[in-house]
């Protein structure tokens, strides 16, 4: 899953960072009064009280407000307040948080045909905004949306790869549903998924996004559905959602919370505002102002030294691991020879993107594509770097990989980076140092996050025109196998035109041929052994660099009630907090 914003590291924030250091001392369960980390594995703040303005504000913008059209956690975790799904996310904290619930679905999918059909039932009398019923037919027409990367660019692309209906374009181009064979709906509440070949995860896919939130056809309105979809959740957009300012969501009266255990309904309204500048957002955030930073990776570095050296505010943060990895895709077809990509890894300092990151509050130096929170996932071999605090790459281990890929003077391209977040910013500036040392000449763009993971970056042309070679990138596991964290990013037939998650461009044949077997097999454990093999081929080929697993510092203001950590979505969760104002 697309990673949340990433913050700021300037220049200035240097002595930020030392101090913020020592203040934690590396000591998750540490500060006073029993505030530090107080909503990681337990809920804080519990509370039922209804009322108030809930306050949420993003330096960037969303993705889309289409569930159906959105792949960054945050946007997922967030759209759940006005959407719900077959399957979902438990509120819950802790390692019950990452497991899949029924949602409009009475359980979870029942597999037949050894994996290649999956039924689902849908629970009776659940309605929309409008109170029309919600029916098992606008699940199928939400699914067969996602088939049409020209008007959902922004989503991930699991149903059109694994379900039966090769040749279907989508609802916008063949308007009759009953083309569409991948999913079936015998009645009303039945939905019946087939798929090309067998899937054993295929609960954890349904549960991950949000592209089963049903979507009446009559209500949907392409591309411009995101500025105001049609609630199925506790609460309705009051007008259209506007890109780049925001918008208001308002309770919605015929929301059932007793088919609901996974949201509250506990404040009046919320209120959403975009593009509010990150070090003001961080201000007005540890002024209580606003309640939530919406992106869910924690404060820049201003603000982390103000937290960490007044117990105050300390007593209101939480610095968890996040699940997310930071880390650099080099892109295979823009640099074709593998000689060349390890010159780029060699040369990489390694230390000096990991302070960029936050040092230890950040995270931790990366040795395998997988974070440790993914089930089955080994620690790795180093290749071509060192995941050691100090360790500025290897001057003349480049040079030589460069004599073998025929450059030994270097070369030029350009790496990307989101241009409104200032930690990538500062990765993308000292790559641009450690290669020049080898005679590799980075030239360095930004472009917005609510369009680089579709326009630039994850378009394949775009890449192809401007000569990008590298960029910026982050992942969540999209579930916490070994599928769920790297087929997206790894898997060439993953690899689509806009959206594209696989920035690598990685398309290898014994890669290819890992990913086509792998759901033959039953044991999750022998399937985690190919993950690994999987993991340690992409950095064998230079595809991607590893970088930090990333901790988040997250901050609570003492209004916000409910408030927990969410391993599914490596943030706060959204869906159940209140406020006391």
């Amino acid at each position: 899953m697309k990673s949340p914003r990433l913050l700021a590291l300037t220049a200035a924030g240097t002595l930020a960072l030392s101090l913020g250091l020592t203040a934690c001392g590396g000591d998750d369960e540490g500060g006073n009064g029993g505030g530090w980390n107080a909503a990681v594995n337990k809920v804080h703040n519990p509370s039922d009280k209804k009322g108030g303005v809930l306050r949420m504000a993003i330096s960037s913008d969303i993705d889309s407000t289409d569930p159906g059209n959105m792949y960054y956690a945050w946007s997922t975790n967030f759209s759940r307040l006005y959407s719900r799904s077959l399957l979902t996310y438990p509120a819950k904290p802790g390692p019950e948080g990452g497991k899949p619930a029924p949602d409009l679905a009475e359980s979870l999918g029942v597999p037949s045909d050894n994996n290649k059909t999956w039924t689902f039932k849908l629970k009776k009398g659940l309605k929309y905004e409008d109170g029309s019923e919600i029916k098992a037919q606008h699940i199928k027409y939400a699914v067969a949306r996602t088939f049409d990367r020209g008007v959902l660019r922004n989503g991930p692309s699991y149903f059109s790869q694994l379900l039966d209906a090769d040749g279907y374009k989508g609802p916008y181009k063949d308007k009759n549903l009953d083309n569409f064979k991948g999913v079936e709906t015998p009645d009303d509440y039945t939905v019946v998924f087939k798929l090309k070949k067998p899937f054993p995860e295929f609960n954890e896919l349904v549960n991950f996004s949000g592209q089963t939130a049903p979507v009446p056809p009559e209500k949907d309105t392409g591309e411009r559905y995101g500025l105001r979809p049609f609630s199925s959740g506790p609460y309705k957009w009051e007008g259209n959602y506007q890109p780049g300012k925001g918008g208001t969501l308002v309770r919605n009266e015929y929301w059932d919370p007793n088919t609901d255990p996974h949201r509250k309904q506990l404040p009046d309204k919320i209120e959403v505002r975009a593009g509010l500048d990150a070090q003001e957002l961080d201000n007005q955030l540890l002024s209580g102002q606003i309640h939530v930073d919406l992106a869910g990776s924690g404060v820049q570095d201003n603000a982390r030294a103000q937290i960490l050296q007044d117990e105050k505010l300390k007593n209101n943060a939480d610095n968890p691991p996040g699940g997310f990895h930071w880390y650099i895709p080099i892109n295979t077809k823009v640099i074709d020879n593998v000689e060349c990509r390890r010159a780029i890894v060699w040369a990489t300092n390694r230390d000096a993107l990991w302070r960029a990151y936050g040092g230890d509050v950040g995270g931790e130096l990366a040795t395998s594509i997988m974070p440790p929170t993914v089930v089955g996932r080994e620690k790795g071999t180093d290749h071509f770097t060192k995941a050691e605090k100090g360790y500025t790459g290897d001057v003349e281990q480049a040079k030589a990989a460069l004599q073998r890929c025929g450059k030994p003077n270097g070369f030029e391209t350009t790496m990307v980076y989101r241009s409104d977040r200032d930690k990538e910013k500062a990765v993308a500036e000292a790559m641009q140092q450690s290669l020049a040392r080898v005679g590799i000449k980075l030239n360095l763009q930004g472009y917005p996050a609510n369009t680089y993971t579709n326009d630039q970056f994850g378009s394949p042309s775009f890449n192809k025109k401007n000569n990008i070679g590298l960029g910026t990138y982050g992942w969540l596991a999209d579930w916490p196998t070994g599928y769920g964290y790297l087929q997206a990013i790894t898997d060439g037939d993953a690899i689509v035109e806009s959206g594209n998650a696989n920035p690598s461009e990685l398309d290898d044949p014994q890669i290819n041929k890992w990913w086509d077997e792998v759901m033959t097999i039953e044991d999750p454990a022998e399937r985690a052994k190919i993950y690994n093999q999987i993991d340690d081929r992409a950095r064998s080929e230079a595809a991607i660099l590893p970088n930090v697993y990333a901790r988040s510092l997250l901050y609570r203001p003492e209004t916000l009630t409910n408030v927990f950590f969410h391993q599914g979505y490596g943030m706060y969760n959204y869906s159940t907090l209140g406020v006391t104002e």
